[in-house]
C-alpha cells in the first residue's frame, strides 16, 4: 500500500495526504479487470453477430430518449406539488397505453397488468407521467447503445430538438438510464425514474450534467421493476437539482431533524414488504431514522458553512491510471471546496478491496441475469412467428421444446444480453462456481467491510449479520448476506470498528468525460473491458447497497500551476462527482449534496458553464 494510503487515522495533515495521492497514477484498473474477463470469455462462446439487429441510428425525429410518450395535452391534476415524470421503460406503468418493453424485441408491445409501486407512490405525490424512456436492453449497458429501439442521441449545441443528431461522432449519454437523463437534461420531465444496478443512474447523470441518486438498497420498492440482478437492482431518481429528489425521499418537513427525519410524506417512510421482500420493514425504517436524527452536523439553508461538523474521505484507490487529467484536477478542486464550505476534516481513506469490485460486479450481475432472464422462453414471454420473428403477443411456434427456446431467445435478445447470459451461466456452472461466483461473493463481502471501516456510522445490516454469526446462526463469513427482516433493538449507532472516520466519501462518478460513440464501439469490438471500465467508481457502492448521488460540479478555477484546471475551465467542463454515505444515511446525504451544489453554482459564470455542459455534453477541449 502506498505511504499516503497508510496515513489514514494518523496525525499527518489531511490535505497533504489526499492532494498528494490524487496526483499520483497507480496501476491500471483495466489490467485488474482484464484477466477475469479474458478467462471467462475464453470459456464461453460469443453470440453470433446476426443473433439480433445491431444498434441503428435513432429513427424518431428527436433524441430518441423516449420509447413511448403520453399524448398531449397531459392529464390535468389539482395536486399542489404537481410535476412531470418520465419513467424508464423497465418499470411497469398502468392506466396509459404505454408498453413496458425493457428496450428489447422480446417484450415489444408488452403491457403490464399492474403498476410499479414506486410509480403509484409518485402519482400520489403529484407526478404526471409524460412517457417511458429508452434504455440499454434490460438495463445491460453503459452508453445506451443496445436498445432494440435504437441508441439515445446526445443533445448538441446548435441542433434543434426536432431533429435527431445521432452519429458515430456523437457523445455517449451514459447508460443504462440514458433516456431518463436526457429527458431531465432537456426539460421534458421534472423528475425521471431510472434503475441503478452498477451505476446506471449515476453515470448518465454525470455525463449529462444532472443529478442522479441511488438510494440505500431496500428503501424504494422494486415491485413492478423488471429484474436484472436482484441483489443489486435499485430504483433511482434523476433531476436537474437535488431539491426535487430530496423532497420526494425525505419529505417536505425539513425541520423534523437533521439526520434521518423528515416529513411524513417522504418515500423513506413507505415500506412494501407485502409485495417486495427486499423492502425494509417500517419499524426498522423508523428506528434507523430516529438513530440518525441529529447525528453529526447537516446542511442548513443560508449557512455560509453548511458542512460544518462533517468529515469527508477521499478514497485514493479510486485514483486509477485511466482517470482523465481534467477529472483529477476537478477532484482536487472539489475536495478543497469541502473545506471552504466548513467541513471539519477532508482525509484520505483506504478502500483496498474496491480495486476488485468491478470484476466481482460483472460476475455477480451476469449470474443473476442468467437466472432472471430464463423466463423469456417463448412460452411465458415472447413467441415465434415463422422461423425467426418474435411475436410479442404469443402464438405460433411448433412447441418443440428447446427448438422454440433457442429460436425465441436468439431472435428476441440482443448480442449484449446474450453475452452476459452466457457469462452468467458459465459462472454458475459446476466447473466455474468456486473460482468465479463464490470468489465474487467474497470480494463483495470485503468491499462492504472496507466501507464499514471508514464510516463513522455503523452499518446496521452488517452488525446484525455479525451478531447472527457469533451465535452460530449465520452464513460463512465470506458469503455476502443482507437480512432485511426487522432488525433487533439496541444496535450501536457509532462504528465500533475503530476510531471515528468520515461521514461521506467524495470521488468522481466516471473516470472520463462522456466518450464519443465511435470510440466506445471501437473499444467494445477489441475488448469488452474497455467499455465496462466506466462503472469502476459506481459498482462498489452498488455491491455494498449504500446510498450514492452524482452531482455536477463547476469547472475548477484557472491555476497558473495546473494546466489541467485551465483546460477544464476553458471547455466549460462540469464533471459529475459522487457522494457515498453509510447505509440508510440518505437524508443527510441528500442535504449535503444539495448544499454542495447550491454553493458550487452561485457564480453566474458557473451557472453558464453548467447550462453549456447540458447543451453540448463534455466534448474534448
Amino acid at each position: 500500500m502506498p505511504a499516503h494510503a497508510r496515513q489514514l487515522g494518523r496525525t499527518r495533515p489531511a490535505a497533504c495526504v489526499w492532494s498528494a495521492g490524487l496526483r499520483q497514477r497507480p496501476l491500471s484498473q483495466s489490467d485488474r479487470v482484464g484477466e477475469t474477463w479474458r478467462r471467462l470469455s475464453s470459456t464461453t462462446a460469443a453470440p453470433s453477430k446476426d443473433a439480433a439487429p445491431a444498434p441503428q441510428p435513432a429513427s424518431a425525429p428527436d433524441w430518441n430518449h423516449f420509447i413511448s410518450r403520453v399524448p398531449t395535452p397531459l392529464p390535468r391534476t389539482d395536486h399542489p406539488h404537481a410535476f412531470t415524470l418520465a419513467v424508464k421503460d423497465n418499470i411497469a406503468t398502468r392506466g396509459t397505453d404505454l408498453p413496458t418493453t425493457c428496450g428489447s424485441r422480446m417484450l415489444a408491445g408488452y403491457r403490464s397488468p399492474f403498476e410499479a409501486t414506486v410509480v403509484t407512490q409518485l402519482r400520489q405525490r403529484g407526478a404526471v407521467l409524460v412517457g417511458k424512456t429508452n434504455l440499454d436492453e434490460f438495463g445491460m449497458g453503459s452508453h445506451n447503445l443496445y436498445s432494440h429501439w435504437g441508441p439515445v442521441a446526445a443533445p448538441a449545441a446548435g441542433t434543434p430538438s426536432s431533429s435527431s443528431s445521432f452519429s458515430s461522432s456523437s457523445l455517449s449519454v451514459g447508460g443504462s438510464s440514458g433516456g431518463s437523463a436526457v429527458a431531465v437534461r432537456l426539460g421534458d420531465a421534472d423528475v425521471a425514474l431510472g434503475t441503478d444496478t452498477g451505476g446506471s443512474v449515476r453515470l448518465p447523470a454525470a455525463y449529462g450534467g444532472v443529478v442522479g441518486y441511488k438510494p440505500s438498497y431496500g428503501m424504494l420498492s422494486r415491485f413492478g421493476v423488471v429484474p436484472y440482478a436482484n441483489s443489486l437492482d435499485t430504483v433511482g431518481l434523476l433531476a436537474r437539482a437535488v431539491a426535487p429528489i430530496r423532497r420526494l425521499i425525505v419529505g417536505d418537513d425539513d425541520d423534523a431533524g437533521n439526520g434521518g427525519g423528515g416529513g411524513a410524506d417522504g418515500l423513506w417512510r413507505v415500506a412494501d414488504t407485502g409485495r417486495d421482500p427486499t423492502s425494509l420493514p417500517l419499524p426498522t425504517r423508523l428506528r434507523l431514522a430516529a438513530q440518525r436524527e441529529g447525528y453529526g452536523a447537516s446542511s442548513s439553508k443560508g449557512n455560509d458553512k453548511p458542512l460544518r461538523g462533517l468529515s469527508f474521505g477521499i478514497p485514493l484507490e479510486y485514483n486509477i491510471a485511466e482517470l482523465d487529467p481534467r477529472i483529477r484536477a476537478a477532484w482536487v478542486a472539489a475536495a478543497a471546496q469541502l473545506r471552504a464550505l466548513g467541513a471539519d476534516t477532508v482525509a484520505a481513506v483506504a478502500l483496498p478491496s474496491t480495486r476488485h469490485a468491478l470484476s466481482a460486479y460483472y460476475v455477480l450481475a451476469a449470474a443473476e441475469a442468467a437466472s432472471n432472464l430464463a423466463r423469456y422462453d417463448g412460452v411465458r414471454y415472447g413467441g415465434v412467428k415463422g422461423s425467426t420473428d418474435v411475436d410479442p403477443n404469443g402464438g405460433g411456434g411448433d412447441g418443440s421444446g428447446h427448438v422454440l427456446y433457442e429460436r425465441v431467445r436468439g431472435a428476441g435478445l440482443g448480442p449484449e444480453v446474450q453475452q452476459r447470459i452466457l457469462l452468467g451461466a458459465y459462472a454458475l456452472s459446476s466447473a466455474a462456481r468456486d473460482n468465479y461466483f463464490l470468489q465474487a461473493q467474497r470480494v463483495r463481502r470485503r468491499v462492504v467491510r472496507d466501507f464499514d471501516a471508514v464510516f463513522r456510522l455503523a452499518n446496521p445490516l452488517r452488525d446484525h449479520d455479525e451478531a447472527e454469526e457469533s451465535n452460530g446462526g449465520g452464513d460463512d463469513e465470506d458469503a455476502y448476506h443482507i437480512d432485511l427482516s426487522d432488525l433487533p433493538e439496541g444496535l450501536p449507532l457509532a462504528n465500533r470498528r475503530g476510531p471515528a472516520r468520515v461521514d461521506f466519501l467524495l470521488c468522481p462518478t466516471a473516470p472520463t468525460p462522456a466518450p464519443r460513440i465511435a470510440d466506445v464501439l471501437a473499444a467494445s469490438s477489441s475488448s469488452p473491458v474497455a467499455a465496462y471500465i466506466n462503472d469502476v467508481f459506481t459498482a462498489p457502492a452498488s455491491l455494498a447497497g449504500l446510498p450514492a448521488i452524482s452531482i455536477p460540479t463547476p469547472p475548477p478555477l484557472p491555476s497558473s500551476s495546473s494546466g489541467e484546471a485551465t483546460t477544464a475551465q476553458s471547455s466549460s467542463f462540469c464533471p459529475g462527482f459522487q457522494l457515498i454515505g453509510q447505509y440508510w444515511d440518505d437524508a443527510r446525504l441528500l442535504r449535503v449534496a444539495e448544499a454542495m451544489m447550491e454553493a458550487s453554482f452561485r457564480r453566474p459564470e458557473d451557472q453558464e458553464a453548467l447550462a453549456h455542459h447540458r447543451q453540448t455534453g463534455t466534448a474534448e477541449a
